[in-house]
């Protein structure tokens, strides 16, 4: 519906009722139209059709792939759609990542926590309203600013600026994308996990991913000590989540299913199998295991091709797989998740390397054409010295001179300005295009960049301000900066809703408003 529309369609309804003639139509409608989203699943639809679109455009051409970022509080996701549609118009293949690690760290009650799924699991679906709270006041506060555009184009009898501000009203791209929400493994057994996931899209996450950890195991994929579940059990918990989906309405929901284990070396159960080469033998077959001929006390043995063979079990109580084994554990669980409900999958890597990616996922398509990633660009690798022994690495095969490198010091500040590190930085440039070309990321996220890029814009602070710089370091190193650069959190008053609050103001008394944003409002000294 257009701008005008909706303005009759409540004075419409406004005219039926005798007692409200002082509501105003054109007032309703601003707030409804700064009220796009009514439910957490009316987000869930909206944000699953635009990831299913993206999926499609990728299908058709790798360049469409889709990127986000980490957030741990809905401030900080806010600012990055507000910053998105300030640089480029559009936030087009532009989501939020959810991750379970910031939770952890940032927002639990027992203070920052290890990514072990130790903190409270419903403060994950808790952050997912929050960042939508903070989106939609997004919304209305740049409709707010709309709006007054509008009247002033009005006053000054300007009805061609009026009827382009109309137009641009009508066409207004909501800041409420999609957001990749992490739950871990799942907090518990299936019906946990569709409990948790029915908390998750009630608040309008359209997009949950789920790992193959042990619930009660669960560590960093960045971490040693993984230990994955025999397919079924993963299985089952995907269903659970497709279920909360389907129950809520939200059937175009997605799922990523991430796997694990090409850094976990253990298991904690010897799968159930029916038969020979069935899903719970082909994950038995992976296990470490020796061939016996007599039993000992409390050993545990399984039978395979006629021979009766002992796992290795640890004083854990898991058993461990065959060392080397991890990339075909990888494409296996992949093609059992595309094949069992997913829609995208994850696999954890320990560095960032589109070779080993891809060389897993032309695996993976060979049986599921259309397989695509999501990847996590996380900052637990250290991309400069990858990147550069990387190319090192190549050099050193293709026969070029290597020797003014050291390959162990290649992250030291004496090679910024060398051959190498300039082809190394060229390479993280363009590694999420070429990779999702190469290796068929269809997502590339980063989990926790505001963590990091908190801790240093802290740090800068602190050594100015406590300083020597005094204020000025605070001014020169950041207000300034806003200004400069059009931050629109220069204008905190308004940016926490001061200017929305003294629309409603006006709304509701008319003339007789006490408003806020008056000449003596400070505010008004960034006005240019």
């Amino acid at each position: 519906m257009t701008y005008q529309s909706k303005i009759i369609e409540a004075g419409n309804t406004i005219g039926t009722e005798p007692t409200w003639n002082g509501i105003a139509a054109e007032s309703v409608a601003r707030m409804r139209l700064q009220n796009r989203f009514q439910t957490g699943l009316d987000i869930a639809r909206h944000t699953a059709r635009i990831m299913r679109e993206d999926m499609a455009a990728y299908d058709r051409d790798p360049a469409n792939y889709t990127q986000s970022l980490g957030c741990w509080h809905g401030f900080i996701g806010q600012q990055k759609m507000i910053s998105i549609k300030k640089h480029f118009g559009s936030t087009k293949g532009r989501y939020l990542y959810l991750s379970g690690w910031m939770v952890a760290a940032l927002r639990s009650d027992f203070g920052p926590l290890p990514d072990q799924s130790m903190h409270e699991k419903t403060s994950v679906p808790a952050l997912v309203e929050e960042l939508y709270t903070f989106l939609r006041q997004a919304d209305a506060r740049e409709l707010g600013g709309m709006f007054r555009d509008l009247d002033n184009a009005r006053n000054a009898g300007d009805e061609v600026e009026a009827k382009r501000i109309e137009h641009a009203i009508d066409a207004y791209e909501t800041h409420v994308v999609p957001i990749v929400a992490d739950i871990d493994a799942g907090f518990g057994n299936a019906e946990a996990t569709y409990l948790l996931a029915k908390k998750f899209i009630e608040a309008g996450a359209c997009c949950i991913q789920i790992e193959n950890q042990v619930s009660d195991e669960k560590q960093c994929g960045h971490q040693d000590g993984k230990v994955t579940v025999p397919h079924e059990d993963f299985i089952a918990k995907i269903r659970a989540v497709r279920y909360a989906f389907m129950e809520l309405g939200v059937d175009e929901g997605l799922i990523v299913a991430r796997t694990d284990s090409l850094g976990a070396g253990l298991t904690k159960q010897i799968a159930f199998t029916r038969e020979a080469g069935d899903i719970g033998d082909r994950y038995n077959s992976f296990l470490d295991c020796e061939e016996v001929t007599t039993v000992g006390h409390g050993d545990v043995l399984i039978s395979r091709d006629g021979k009766l063979l002992k796992p290795r079990r640890l004083p854990s109580n898991l058993y461990q797989f065959r060392p080397g084994t991890g990339e075909d554990r990888c494409v296996l669980d992949c093609i059992e998740s595309l094949q069992n409900g997913a829609d995208l999958l994850w696999i954890e890597t320990e560095k960032p390397h589109i070779g080993q990616i891809g060389a897993m996922v032309s695996r993976i398509r060979e049986v599921i054409p259309n397989a695509k990633l999501v990847y996590n660009n996380s900052p637990s690798f250290n991309w400069t010295l990858n990147f550069r022994q990387q190319v090192f690495d190549a050099w050193e095969a293709a026969g070029k001179d290597v020797s003014a490198y050291d390959r162990a010091r290649l992250m030291s500040v004496d090679y910024d300005a060398t051959e190498l590190a300039t082809e190394a930085d060229e390479r993280i440039r363009t590694f999420q295009k070429d990779a999702a070309r190469e290796a068929g990321i269809f997502h590339h996220l980063i989990t926790l960049p505001t963590y990091h890029t908190a801790a240093l814009s802290t740090d800068n602070l602190a050594k100015e301000y406590f300083g020597e710089a005094g204020m000025l370091g605070y001014v020169k190193g950041v207000q300034r900066q806003e200004i400069r650069q059009g931050i629109a959190c220069v204008k905190h008053q308004n940016m926490a809703g001061s200017d929305i609050g003294d629309d409603h103001k006006e709304y509701f008394a008319g003339e007789a408003a006490l408003k806020a944003g008056g000449a003596h409002n400070t505010m008004n000294q960034f006005a240019a």
